[in-house]
């Protein structure tokens, strides 16, 4: 079995790590060059960086910010926020990303998921997506929309059939957030996590929901996800990534140590 992958996630915006609960109620959670060299120094597998108002506020990613956090890391650095382009995505490889998290863009256009797998390789795509249950859905058979633009705008597109789109498309890799989940640390969405691992093969990061250590192993055995994401936990200390993955390593779980 592949080791299983701790990754801290850098919510961005105004130049500043933020964090809210349900996409809404952003607060301060200091400076992102600064996080992003103690998750390194830590042990965290990769970084996360997404300047979530990119896309809302009709401009690129914060490329300058990518290039410093790079310049000071050396752990593998995926960037997502803002990205419309190819050549885009050309961009921040050069300054430094490892791969791109692509979410809006590719609702919108699908096609860009194909032209960045032909042109970067799909390892260098990963298909984020923000995913909502429907409240109508029945409790034995549960559906969940997808979401962009920050959360705000309901595509009416269905999680599962999106989650087949984006593979059959040529993406390397889903990062997959509740927005049910998101800031409460109330544990991450199994149904939710099952539902995407049972649909395709892609490597799949869990995001949403974390709170405890117990959760990041639920996610991982009942969710059957390959990696964990969280923020809040990670941003104000109330998990070290290192007790976090000598407890996972302790349940029986691949992790490096």
């Amino acid at each position: 079995m592949l080791a299983k992958r701790i990754i801290p996630c850098l919510d961005i915006k105004n130049g500043r790590t933020v964090k809210g609960v349900n996409f809404l109620g952003l607060r301060d959670a200091g400076d992102p060059v600064e996080l992003a060299v103690r998750y390194s120094e830590e042990g965290a597998d990769e970084l996360v960086f997404l300047d979530i108002t990119a896309t809302n506020e009709k401009r690129k990613t914060l490329i300058d910010l990518v290039r410093e956090i790079s310049r000071n890391i050396t752990i593998p650095f995926t960037v997502g926020g803002g990205i419309k382009a190819a050549d885009e995505i050309g961009d921040l490889l050069a300054a430094g990303a490892d791969k791109v998290s692509l979410n809006s863009a590719i609702v919108v256009n699908p096609g860009l998921i194909s032209e960045a797998a032909a042109r970067f390789g799909s390892q260098c795509v990963v298909a984020a997506i923000d995913a909502r249950l429907r409240p109508e859905s029945p409790a034995d058979a549960p559906h969940w929309h997808i979401f962009t633009r920050s959360g705000t705008y309901d595509t009416g597109l269905d999680a599962i059939d999106w989650v087949k789109e984006v593979t059959r498309r040529g993406a390397g890799e889903i990062l997959l957030t509740s927005m049910d989940k998101d800031g409460t640390k109330s544990g991450y969405d199994i149904p939710l996590l099952r539902a995407v691992s049972a649909a395709v093969s892609l490597p799949l990061i869990a995001s949403g929901g974390a709170g405890t250590i117990a959760h990041c192993i639920e996610a991982i055995k009942d969710g059957t996800a390959d990696a964990v994401l969280a923020a809040s936990i990670f941003h104000f200390k109330e998990i070290e990534i290192p007790d976090l993955k000598q407890q996972v390593s302790d349940a029986g779980i691949p992790v490096r140590l």
